[in-house]
């Protein structure tokens, strides 16, 4: 298999491809160039590259499996990929929300400062209080939710592909990823609160 140059775009048959052909491991081949470094990338950011690995061969695997079940009217095969991997990884989502609890306890274990400067020390505690309050809204979001804002954030997927991959309606996306966002806000640091110190 050749090696796609990164950003550049996949080839035409990697993006309508004829998964009903005599010698899917062709396609499927183009498929994985096209399309296994982005997904690799985007489940090594929910699970860790080990674990990404084997989701990405499960998702090529499954996918060569289902080949005859994929229909283009219904999804693009980047979405129809990324639905296959999200799928198999809610196996993986007792893994990843532990990653998330530990990142909240990790980041609430505030360590003294460390060279005395006052400034620098606001300034961790600062990050290790936003990364456990975000690490723990990631947490603590239903499936779902984290699927939608995982996928966008994430793998760059609009909310169409989003909708593809999770055969949800575009306008539910639309209004899971408005809500929790709007949730994960009120993690963020509050700029008028670091203006008063």
């Amino acid at each position: 298999m050749t090696e796609r140059r990164a950003g550049a775009p996949p080839p035409a048959e990697a993006e309508h491809p004829d998964l009903s052909c005599p010698q899917p491991a062709v396609v499927f081949g183009l498929l994985f160039d096209a399309h296994a470094a982005a997904l690799h990338r985007y489940l090594a950011r929910r699970v860790g590259a080990t674990a990404a690995d084997d989701l990405v061969s499960e998702t090529f695997l499954v996918a060569l499996q289902r080949r005859h079940s994929y229909d283009p009217a219904r999804a693009a095969v980047r979405s129809w990929l990324y639905g296959i991997a999200t799928n198999l990884l809610r196996g993986h989502l007792r893994t990843e929300v532990r990653g998330y609890q530990a990142t909240a306890r990790a980041a609430g274990a505030v360590r003294p400062h460390e060279d005395g400067h006052d400034g620098r020390v606001a300034a961790r505690v600062d990050a290790e209080t936003a990364t456990r309050g975000l690490a723990g809204a990631l947490a603590g979001l239903a499936p779902g939710d984290r699927d939608v804002l995982l996928l966008t954030s994430w793998a760059g997927l609009d909310s169409t592909e989003v909708a593809e991959a999770l055969d949800i309606p575009v306008g539910t996306v639309r209004s899971r990823l408005h809500r929790v966002r709007r949730g994960l806000r009120a993690h963020a640091p509050n700029p008028s609160e670091e203006d008063t110190r």
